[in-house]
């Protein structure tokens, strides 16, 4: 989907670019991608980049055009895994500003894609809209870590008294999620700091305030996505024992009930046999057999609970 706007506060869509303007674009189709070559001059290598699900961020310019690429999340229940991320690009010229993400997301949604809460302002500064858009990035990666977090809770509670490997599956995606956050919020972070270091000289104090901002909200990130990525490492271990335990205790209680079930076989058996016995002329023998059995069995469960085998 291409949208362009006139300026980077949004809400202002125009039908055809003008200097100055923004086009943001997700999901593409073919044909956008065709238009963003033809129209809008991005080389075919810079889009490549930005829609390869793998590619690293960075920040690179040329002698016509800069581009500074971040990673994002995404949720999504489809993809093997709750949470991902994917590059956002965002390819700069003299005339106007390109952002492309190779799915819909959060931090640029179709539907509200301004990150300005004053939207009737135009804003044409593209360092404030960059700092802006990792800022957002930082909160929503903060926002998808507490949700990972409840998630795990949830799957703990599961966990306790499972003997199936179905919830240490779901621990497992979890742990790759933040494996996912944590290695893109490093490289957002080197980002950051080259931003911070081939700008210092330009940016304005509010930019600059901006771009700390930023910082502190990619570090902190970081630091959650670091400290629930170790959590979850040393609980995998953990709850694999207690499943294996847990799986231990239905086999003892099992094994209880088989050895309790087996006396009044043995009983009977004897009884049974074509041999004779003082019981085998009694009206009552039958009763007294199946009594004993029961009496039999009934010490039997009493011992092993003093035992706690069940």
């Amino acid at each position: 989907m291409l949208k362009i706007f006139k300026s980077f506060g949004g809400f202002t869509e125009i039908t055809h670019a003008e200097d100055g303007c923004w086009v943001n674009v997700s999901q593409p189709t073919h044909e956008e991608i065709a238009r963003l070559q033809l129209e809008f001059d991005v080389p075919e290598e810079v889009l490549r980049d930005i829609l390869d699900v793998d590619e690293r961020p960075r920040y690179e310019f040329d002698d016509d055009w800069s581009l500074v690429l971040l990673r994002i999340p995404v949720q999504s229940i489809n993809n093997g895994v709750p949470y991902y991320t994917v590059p956002l690009g965002i390819f700069m010229t003299e005339n106007h500003t390109i952002t492309l993400c190779s799915v819909l997301n959060e931090v640029l949604p179709n539907e509200q894609p301004s990150i300005y809460r004053e939207h009737y302002q135009p804003v044409h500064d593209v360092l404030n809209f960059i700092f802006k858009l990792f800022l957002r990035s930082g909160t929503t990666y903060l926002r998808h870590l507490k949700q990972i977090n409840q998630q795990t809770a949830l799957i703990e509670q599961d966990l306790e008294k499972s003997i199936k490997n179905k919830e240490l599956n779901k621990l497992l995606k979890m742990e790759k999620c933040l494996v996912y956050f944590v290695t893109s919020l490093k490289a957002n972070e080197i980002v950051l700091t080259r931003l911070k270091n081939s700008k210092k000289k330009s940016l304005s104090e509010v930019n600059e305030d901006l771009l700390e901002d930023a910082i502190i909200e990619n570090k902190q990130a970081l630091e959650m996505a670091q400290i629930y990525s170790d959590i979850q490492s040393g609980m995998m271990d953990a709850f694999a024992s207690v499943i294996s335990n847990n799986l231990n205790v239905v086999l003892k209680r099992l094994t209880s009930i088989s050895i309790i079930l087996m006396i009044p076989t043995l009983i009977s058996s004897l009884f049974g046999m074509n041999v004779p016995n003082f019981l085998e002329n009694s009206k009552i023998g039958f009763f007294i057999i199946v009594l004993g059995s029961g009496i039999t069995s009934f010490i039997a469960a009493i011992v092993f609970r003093k035992l706690k085998w069940f």
